[in-house]
């Protein structure tokens, strides 16, 4: 049988040259206030990398949002306050119930993978110098949450641990995120580390056998030819006031990839600014079961990005600076968070061979399905659906270009 499969690796590393932190207060809310306050934050994130380029994105919001909810356990005043509005997650918070964001995350968490049949695999992980006194505190209550370690190593041995590092990222993210690191700052203090793996098959597989070369239309100047797969099917889809169409198309275990098209002589560009997660949720809950015509290119993209770049922009400053406070975190004076790397796969391909014929029932025979041609850029959003939590989210303009 073909198998339609997607392959994402991400990581993100922060490396912190001085750190402490406190544990912060937060409010009752449930876990689809949190999907929700992750998917502002993915959108307003997303809109700070589009601004600066029209190239390829993709970025996973929630692995982002996973590692600074767990530093924000080690932060205080101003920067604890940073990280939580820059993650959209202020409005949760309460006094009364401190630990209520980290309890959202692991109560999340458990939800998308409850059965163990989702491959989903998430860690998160702090590398510390050999010499760093971490707060015992800290230190439970990331694993209790975020289940994550704290690892010793000697950052002076830039060489070792460079390949310690590296080989756990491989490790994480099953050989598709490799070569991570390759300078390391010798008075590096912390780095923490985040990965998150993802594989799935389509509830409905293409066929490789009508897979061709066709056109996709990067701008009215210049065209590249791509394979484009294709497939007939019912399917979730709905036009929507953006001038643009969405289409769901189902992995399994429950979760889905959304694509926004723009219309023909649509401009992506006018799409940016209006996409948001009640809309979002609106497009999902507007679909609209029907035959349709699939035509979608393979693709495959590798992006990073320097997080201490693009997050200040949304309001997260001080961790960066010399006036971060993390003193939840260790008792040691001057730590900051000098870096934060992220970067993300993606491989949308075929495998496998295929004997079965596929039949379509119920649809009278005059009913011509309609089409989804995705040969111009497009936005797609792969989300777990019991939750509406945005896992992955990217834009492609240029499908030839990883």
């Amino acid at each position: 049988m073909v198998l339609q499969t997607l392959k994402m690796g991400f990581i993100s590393i922060a490396t912190f040259m001085c750190i402490l932190g406190t544990v912060h207060q937060t409010r009752s809310a449930t876990i689809r206030n949190l999907t929700h306050k992750n998917m502002d934050f993915a959108m307003n994130f997303y809109r700070k990398i589009s601004s600066n380029h029209d190239e390829n994105i993709f970025f996973s919001p929630m692995s982002i949002s996973t590692t600074f909810a767990a530093l924000s356990m080690g932060s205080s005043g101003v920067t604890q306050q940073e990280i939580l509005k820059g993650l959209s997650l202020d409005k949760l918070e309460q006094a009364a119930d401190p630990e209520l964001i980290p309890k959202l995350f692991q109560q999340l968490h458990g939800n998308i993978t409850h059965n163990g049949s989702l491959n989903l695999d998430q860690s998160t992980s702090f590398f510390v110098c050999q010499q760093f006194e971490v707060q015992k505190t800290f230190e439970d209550q990331i694993k209790m949450f975020f289940d994550a370690d704290i690892k010793p190593v000697d950052f002076t041995d830039t060489t070792e641990t460079i390949s310690i590092i590296n080989e756990y990222i491989q490790n994480k993210t099953r050989d598709k995120v490799t070569d991570m690191i390759s300078t390391l700052d010798a008075l590096t203090q912390l780095m923490l580390i985040n990965t998150v793996f993802f594989q799935e098959e389509w509830q409905a597989p293409f066929d490789p056998s009508h897979t061709q070369n066709e056109a996709f239309y990067i701008d009215n100047y210049n065209v590249v030819h791509v394979p484009m797969m294709f497939q007939e099917g019912k399917f979730y889809t709905a036009d929507i006031p953006l001038g643009a169409k969405v289409l769901k198309l189902p992995y399994q275990e429950g979760v889905a990839m959304l694509i926004l098209l723009p219309n023909k002589g649509t401009d992506y560009t006018l799409i940016d600014s209006e996409i948001n997660a009640s809309r979002f949720l609106s497009w999902i809950k507007h679909l609209k079961k029907v035959k349709v015509e699939v035509h979608m290119p393979k693709f495959k993209l590798e992006q990073s990005y320097s997080l201490h770049d693009l997050l200040p922009d949304l309001g997260v400053v001080s961790v960066f600076s010399n006036s971060a406070n993390l003193t939840r975190m260790s008792m040691n004076k001057a730590l900051k968070v000098s870096e934060v790397l992220h970067k993300a796969v993606i491989d949308v391909d075929e495998s496998g061979t295929t004997a079965a014929a596929g039949t379509t029932t119920g649809i009278v025979a005059y009913s011509l399905p309609r089409t989804f041609y995705i040969n111009r850029p497009f936005f797609f959003f792969i989300y777990h659906e019991n939750t509406n939590s945005l896992l992955f989210m990217g834009r492609v303009t240029d499908p030839t270009k990883n």
